[in-house]
């Protein structure tokens, strides 16, 4: 697979806490949220397509069968989002919402 992220594919990712990963996943998608709000499309892609490298990695990683779920949701509704219909009828503002939470947090731990 052709990484992004390579440095963080190649191992650093685990290194990292789940709020931190939630944090940078939640960065990748407030980037495609702002491209789209720009109309650049490609851009957004990109950077939606940067979030769902990062969050396959979290789920590579992830502990525990609730982690596992909420994180295979989470990538449900960005590919809907993002590459689909928006069938899960997904918001910029609810997405900036769910992952503020993690970067607070993130912030905090540092």
């Amino acid at each position: 697979m052709n990484y992004q992220h390579k440095e963080l594919a190649a191992g650093r990712w685990q290194e990292l806490t789940f709020v931190e990963q939630m944090a940078n996943i939640g960065s990748e998608v407030e980037r495609a949220v702002n491209w789209r709000s720009r109309n650049n499309p490609d851009y957004a892609r990109r950077a939606a397509e940067r979030a769902l490298e990062l969050t396959d990695l979290t789920i590579g990683a992830a502990k525990g069968f609730p982690r596992l779920k909420e994180l295979a949701r989470m990538r449900e509704a960005i590919v809907d989002d993002f590459f689909g219909e928006n069938s899960f009828h997904s918001t910029d503002a609810a997405w900036r919402s769910y992952f503020l939470a993690f970067t607070f947090a993130a912030r905090r731990t540092r």
